[in-house]
């Protein structure tokens, strides 16, 4: 089949691509666009892997205010060069990480910063939940790391599922970002505010001081 400047330029528009890297793919794919683009994925996480190394020193520190002030967010992500820390589509993409951020209520960057006590009491609760719904003792050490998998998805914002997309995972918008962009990126750290978080608590801890104070 023969490769157009057209499906070229198609190619190129959807995935962000070089263009003769969109050619390459058309080429191995018969000129087939959705089979280019999985083809062009897999090559750029390929890439990606191979700049995981790479100290990314540079970067842009973001916030991110949604609902009228009532959740806010700061993040910093990480790349190699101050050029791409201004490139359009990095700032982009920690715009849309500190969204994800927002909707989504990560409590760590990967599973790698969940601490083990963390880890372990979620694993005694989901043991003893699954023995108490009457499973097997054979199978509950496979529905407590099925259900520790699913923890991870959700405090973990690198598993998340991507809020543009939900068929793609945090971690893939961002390998795809780092084949795109030619450096390696990372996401370091963020911090997020909801508006009255944890005053009900403090709320209800006075009132017992005052309680206290009047039946002395």
């Amino acid at each position: 089949m023969e490769i157009t400047a057209s499906m070229v330029k198609e190619l190129r528009e959807r995935t962000g691509s070089g263009m003769m890297d969109c050619k390459r793919a058309l080429i191995e794919t018969k000129g087939d666009i959705e089979a280019a683009i999985d083809y062009l994925r897999q090559q750029g996480l390929s890439a990606a892997a191979k700049k995981a190394g790479r100290i990314a020193a540079e970067g842009i520190v973001d916030s991110y205010i949604h609902m009228g002030g009532r959740i806010g967010v700061l993040i910093e992500v990480n790349c190699e060069t101050d050029f791409v820390a201004k490139t359009e589509q990095f700032r982009t993409f920690v715009r849309d990480m500190a969204m994800q951020v927002a909707a989504s209520k990560p409590e760590y960057v990967s599973r790698d910063e969940v601490p083990a006590d963390v880890i372990q009491r979620e694993r005694e609760v989901y043991r003893a939940a699954a023995l108490n719904e009457g499973k097997p003792e054979r199978i509950v050490d496979k529905i407590v790391d099925g259900r520790l998998e699913k923890f991870f998805k959700e405090v973990c914002l690198l598993e998340q599922p991507f809020i543009r997309d939900p068929d793609r995972s945090v971690e893939l918008v961002l390998k795809e970002t780092i084949a795109q962009l030619g450096e390696n990126i990372s996401i370091r750290r963020f911090t997020r505010y909801e508006m009255g978080e944890g005053l009900a608590k403090r709320q209800d801890d006075f009132a017992d001081e005052v309680m206290a104070q009047i039946n002395k």
